[in-house]
């Protein structure tokens, strides 16, 4: 089988790739290594793959020959995209569209014409809710995003689904409900607790730490999408992936804190626009559709990244 992986340099992507590889696949690669965080922690994803069934190419979605790279491809994982709810408001939101919308937009004509795909995976993002109607949200409440980062996740799933029923092309979205564990971007919350926390330095906090949120395991994440691209569904089918935790960011405080020698010295400071309060996905369609379910608990996973830092810090 032969597999494309775009955003293949990032956290989620090259992760996918080293299960791939596990399993047999041939894989091609795609990244633009963008400099939103440390360019050579995603040159160093993709060192750690490397392998002669894995070629990789650095490129931009909205540049490359892409009928050409997907040719003789079964499977697409479309993890590429512009990440972070912060940094979508003002000037960057072009950013956005064009790595988020017209790229995937680009990549679904593309596949329109192929004749060997099975199926193609779309990492779309619990962002997509908002401040849901309800809790755990289902997939068939109604999308209001709170961010710009949001509302383009919701329009790149919206073609995927479009794609589907207009051109039979067989596509799966999955909203991601806050993924960490080894291997997470720097800038992302747990990281960065982490690193402040094993350096005895100021963790920031955004806002009370009473907001909640659904964390995901990364191999639970992965596991997804392996499962979503190897099981029939329906062309346009949309599910959660979301890891059941629905914990507080300080109950997430209080986990780093039963971890570590040092007490924390927390540092609060204002929430910021676009964050929502409180996430929460129902998993039970993908459990009875794709036979999936989260098996990692918060407390094994935030002890995984934990060594995972630490390994990194010596």
């Amino acid at each position: 089988m032969k597999s494309l992986v775009t955003g293949a340099a990032g956290f989620i992507g090259s992760s996918i790739v080293r299960r791939l590889l596990a399993e047999g696949h041939s894989v091609v690669g795609v990244d633009s290594l963008t400099d939103y965080y440390d360019r050579d922690l995603k040159v160093a994803n993709v060192k750690k793959n490397e392998d002669s069934r894995f070629e990789f190419l650095e490129s931009d979605l909205n540049d490359i020959d892409l009928p050409a790279t997907l040719d003789g491809v079964n499977y697409v994982f479309h993890q590429a995209g512009q990440p972070g709810v912060r940094k979508s408001w003002g000037t960057d939101f072009e950013i956005y569209t064009r790595e988020n919308i017209q790229a995937t937009q680009r990549l679904l004509e593309a596949a329109k014409g192929s004749d060997s795909l099975e199926r193609l995976v779309y990492a779309s993002s619990s962002s997509v809710y908002g401040n849901a109607e309800r809790y755990p949200t289902e997939e068939s409440d109604r999308p209001q995003p709170v961010s710009p980062y949001g509302v383009t996740k919701l329009a790149a799933e919206h073609l995927c689904s479009l794609y589907a029923s207009n051109f039979g092309v067989p596509t799966t979205s999955l909203r991601y409900f806050t993924v960490y564990g080894p291997g997470q971007r720097p800038d992302m919350a747990f990281t960065r607790f982490l690193r402040a926390a094993v350096q005895e330095q100021e963790l920031p906090l955004y806002g009370t730490g009473e907001q909640i949120r659904d964390f995901t395991f990364i191999d639970d994440v992965v596991e997804a999408n392996i499962r979503a691209s190897m099981t029939e569904s329906a062309a346009g089918s949309v599910y959660n992936v979301a890891g059941g935790s629905n914990v507080s960011m300080n109950d997430v405080l209080d986990i780093i804190d039963s971890l570590v020698d040092s007490p924390l010295r927390v540092n609060r400071s204002e929430a910021v626009a676009g964050d929502v309060w409180r996430t929460g996905g129902s998993t039970a369609r993908i459990a009875s559709e794709l036979s999936w379910s989260p098996k990692v608990r918060i407390e094994d996973g935030i002890a995984a990244q934990l060594a995972w830092v630490q390994g990194t810090l010596k």
